[in-house]
């Protein structure tokens, strides 16, 4: 796994002339490689969400995400509905001026089992969707594109 990513000045002031957008999130699919999150090694995470931490100066979205995953609240809503042990969806939204929901779900109707209201985001986007796939050793984070 390559965590290697370089952050020189010139990176950053390129990403802000170049946002992330939406139609970037597309350019990605079915990969094998992966990358570890520093602090919850049961947490791996595909290029196209890597690129969405870099591009999208996010890496405190895959940080959130990675924070709940065997959490408290986590495993108790794992413990009343087992599709959430094997797949589930975050969805980031922005919800009125730079304030944004973090929300998880077992499936698009179901009501959110964790939501996380964040005061202050300048991520690029309105909305991005990242789902989480259990292998029986991992959690895989990946963009709806890389399933």
């Amino acid at each position: 796994m390559n965590n290697n990513i370089s952050t020189t000045n010139a990176e950053r002031g390129n990403r802000k002339q170049n946002p992330l957008t939406s139609g970037d999130l597309r350019n990605f699919s079915g990969d094998l490689e992966r990358f570890r999150h520093a602090l919850n090694r049961n947490v791996i995470y595909t290029p196209g969400v890597q690129y969405v931490a870099e591009k999208g100066e996010a890496y405190w979205l895959i940080d959130a995400i990675a924070s709940w995953i065997g959490s408290e609240p986590f495993n108790e809503a794992v413990a009343k509905d087992d599709r959430i042990g094997e797949m589930h969806f975050w969805t980031l939204r922005r919800i009125q001026g730079n304030a944004a929901t973090l929300e998880a779900k077992a499936d698009s109707p179901e009501k959110p089992f964790i939501v996380q209201d964040i005061e202050f985001t300048d991520f690029p986007l309105d909305k991005i969707d990242i789902w989480a796939g259990f292998d029986g050793k991992h959690w895989t984070l990946y963009l709806p594109s890389e399933h």
